[in-house]
């Protein structure tokens, strides 16, 4: 990278998959933007960029890198290496680090340095809505886990669960797990795994928002 891809990115400003970071504070917090960028579609972080977007640099680009490889293989499960740059620029370094959507979602930050997940892995999952990094809700661990190439065949049965719930979208546009669990009168779990199917297979959308994800027809169904 150069700096005229750096000036491109910046210029663009913080995004789905961009992040300035004025510097690496702690390796846990890199490991979870890291996280979310893999689990979602790649990304780029950008250490010794202000949130304005000014360059204020970095102080030593090699205690920098240190952290960075630090949280992708400490905190990090799988690990994650992202390729790293140093651009200068007017006498500055900043540090630019690219992490790749993964084939192998989910990651997982485990919270400590010992490279093992502690307590429910399933609260420790980040990816990336719009420019924050966010928690996971158990429904998307679940289709990122589904989604990867050494997942069983998925089998989608429709039976009258579902058909409420697809005359309750066309009415209501929108459910949340709950409210499908109560709709059925069945229990989360169940309503859960029945929306991932569904989210899987293409028919229903999945909208992660900040307190709670919520459930649509995809565009062709509804249409």
């Amino acid at each position: 990278m150069d700096y005229k891809d750096l000036d491109r990115l910046i210029e663009e400003g913080e995004g789905f998959d961009v992040e300035f970071k004025r510097k690496v504070s702690t390796p846990e917090k890199i490991a979870r933007a890291m996280i979310a960028f893999a689990n979602t579609r790649g990304g780029h972080i950008l250490f010794g960029v202000d949130d304005d977007g000014s360059i204020v640099g970095v102080e030593s680009e090699k205690s920098e890198i240190d952290l960075i490889t630090q949280a992708g293989t400490e905190f990090c499960l799988p690990e994650i290496h992202p390729a790293i740059d140093i651009v200068a620029c007017d006498g500055k370094d900043v540090v630019v680090a690219y992490v790749e959507e993964s084939g192998d979602k989910p990651h997982y930050f485990t919270g400590s340095s010992n490279g093992q997940a502690q307590g429910d892995d399933e609260t420790k999952v980040f990816i990336r809505v719009n420019d924050k990094t966010m928690m996971a809700s158990k429904e998307v661990v679940k289709i990122l886990r589904d989604a990867r190439p050494d997942a069983p065949p998925m089998n989608i049965e429709i039976g009258e669960n579902e058909r409420r719930l697809f005359r309750y979208l066309e009415q209501q546009e929108r459910i949340t797990a709950k409210e499908f669990s109560r709709l059925t009168n069945i229990s989360q779990q169940r309503a859960s795994r029945i929306l991932v199917s569904l989210v899987r297979a293409g028919v229903v959308r999945i909208h992660t928002m900040e307190r709670e994800d919520f459930f649509t027809l995809s565009y062709d169904v509804a249409r």
